[in-house]
């Protein structure tokens, strides 16, 4: 079952299910199912066209990049997704992002390394095991904290391994089982970018390559790990763009979710 808005956008019937037994337990009045119905599957705002039907399709819902967007807009657009997801990411978000979008939605919490604006985390006995995400060093924890953030938001519960780059491998090596037991990996690394290379040759688990902006004047903002990571000799490994936890996080939670427990 479709139905089709004015505009001849699809509600999908699941939504409409969900709307019409909040409406039948009385969380929801009907004067509010009709303003939600209303407002599917997208919203227009001065600032944004905030898409309400993406946690239909991905389960995730919208993610605000708030980086460029002004205080004021990432409070709005988090104040509108609020009213139809449970669960809310907000990336690249700075202090005054947070405190903007505090006033709009109280139960936010932000993520200081991460840079995240945040709700909906579930309870970690819920989230689903599997993923092992790996730090070359400290000075990549941000990025990595962004990797977990997503992964936890989405229903996983990613085990950590920080400062354990290739200048000191034996570390690596320390915790080869860990890593072989793992469904995906994530491998977060700046300078020259082997780490994701390394542990593809010593695993048969795909590895999700994250290069990040850390590293001298020949590393050009993470340039130089990039290329690397891109031009690994050990198969299994694919890249993301440069400081994108987010998206690393979100590739390895479809691989996880895919493989079972």
């Amino acid at each position: 079952m479709v139905l089709q808005t004015s505009s001849g956008n699809m509600l999908n019937q699941s939504i409409i299910h969900d709307l019409l037994n909040d409406v039948a337990s009385g969380a929801v009045t009907v004067d509010g199912a009709v303003e939600r119905l209303a407002r599917l599957p997208y919203e227009q705002l001065d600032c944004a066209t905030v898409d309400h039907h993406r946690h239909l399709r991905d389960g995730l819902g919208e993610v605000v990049f708030s980086e460029g967007k002004t205080p004021a807009q990432v409070a709005e657009i988090l104040a509108t997704l609020a009213d139809v997801s449970p669960t809310l990411l907000a990336t690249r978000a700075t202090d005054e992002h947070y405190d903007a979008a505090r006033q709009r939605v109280p139960d936010l919490s932000y993520h200081p390394a991460a840079r995240a604006i945040w709700r909906g985390r579930a309870p970690e006995h819920e989230r689903r095991k599997g993923v092992v995400v790996v730090a070359a060093g400290t000075s990549d924890l941000g990025v990595m904290e962004e990797v977990v953030l997503t992964l936890e938001l989405m229903g996983h519960a990613p085990d950590r391994m920080v400062d354990v780059g290739i200048a000191g491998i034996h570390r690596l090596l320390a915790r080869i089982e860990e890593l072989r037991a793992a469904n995906v990996i994530v491998a977060v690394a700046g300078m020259e970018g082997a780490l994701p290379g390394v542990i593809a040759g010593l695993v048969r688990t795909p590895v999700v390559a994250v290069p990040t902006s850390v590293g001298y004047g020949t590393g050009a903002g993470g340039i130089a790990a990039l290329l690397g990571m891109l031009n690994a000799c050990a198969a299994g490994v694919a890249v993301v763009n440069i400081d994108n936890g987010f998206g690393a996080g979100y590739f390895a939670a479809m691989i996880n979710a895919g493989r079972g427990e």
